[in-house]
Formats: structure tokens, sequence, C-alpha cells
């Protein structure tokens, strides 16, 4: 199985708790696919929403294609659909209204030639987590230089 990433949501690391994974599959349209193939794809304030059934992902900014006639009517920031089992999305709309998850998109990625994306059910980190995680990591680079020192 061949993998290969296209974008992630770097600040999701830093700021969400991860709870539970999921991966799912984006409706997309033939000039946004072609983009997302070159690249011109951002994740960064990307954030999911369930209405009735349905997920929706919000802000995700996908460069219209080069090669477009009209550019300007198309809204690079538009709504798409996900796609996952209704079971998963009806469990995911409940927990996220019952104790204030978010569902965020965590990396877009190519598995064989179909696009998907990989979905986070997670809890936001307060300020002082965050602190807690920025000294475990410094402590963590600190250990590695100086265990490559007497190795």
């Amino acid at each position: 199985m061949k993998i290969v990433s296209i974008t992630k949501n770097k600040k999701a690391y830093f700021d969400y708790e991860v709870l539970e994974t999921f991966e799912a599959w984006i409706k997309l349209l033939g000039h946004e696919v072609k983009s997302i193939r070159n690249w011109y794809v951002n994740l960064k304030w990307a954030y999911i929403s369930g209405v009735s059934w349905t997920l929706k992902i919000k802000s995700m900014h996908i460069t219209p294609w080069k090669a477009l006639p009209n550019k300007e009517s198309i809204e690079p920031k538009r709504e798409r659909d996900i796609f996952l089992h209704k079971k998963t999305i009806a469990k995911l709309i409940s927990k996220q209204k019952e104790s204030w998850l978010s569902i965020i998109p965590l990396e877009l990625y190519f598995k064989w030639s179909l696009i998907k994306l990989k979905v986070w059910l997670c809890k936001w980190r307060k300020k002082h987590d965050k602190r807690n995680l920025l000294k475990e990591r410094t402590l963590n680079k600190e250990a590695k230089i100086v265990a490559s020192k007497y190795i």
C-alpha cells in the first residue's frame, strides 16, 4: 500500500489532544483534484462540522488550478462533503455535541491513487498543557543531544 502525504495540519498537533482517528473521503470537483495533485492545498485553519447525518469540511483552502479560464468564479474555501460510515458520523456528531470535542482534519494524502483525509476527534489543549508539552519536547531534544555526544 503506497501512502504519500500531501499536506498536514501541523498546528493541530500542538493545539489538540487526540482521542480517535478516522480515514475519510472528500467530495471534490475536477479542478480541485488537479490542484491537490500539484500540492496547492492548505489545511491550517480547517475544521469539520456535523449537520444532520453529514459532515462538512470548512475553510480548507484549495488554490484554483492555473489553466482554468474563469478563476474568479471559484471559491477556494467552499464547504466540501466528507464521506464516512453512518454509524461513525452519528458517533462523531453526538460526541461533538455532548462533550465539547472538536473534529479536525489532520492530514490529506494519496492512498494508491485516491485522495483521503485523516480526521481527528480531539480535545482542545489548555495553555498549561501546551507549556508542559513544550518542556517535554525541549528535554527530549537535549537528552538526544547529550546521548549522541557519548555514543
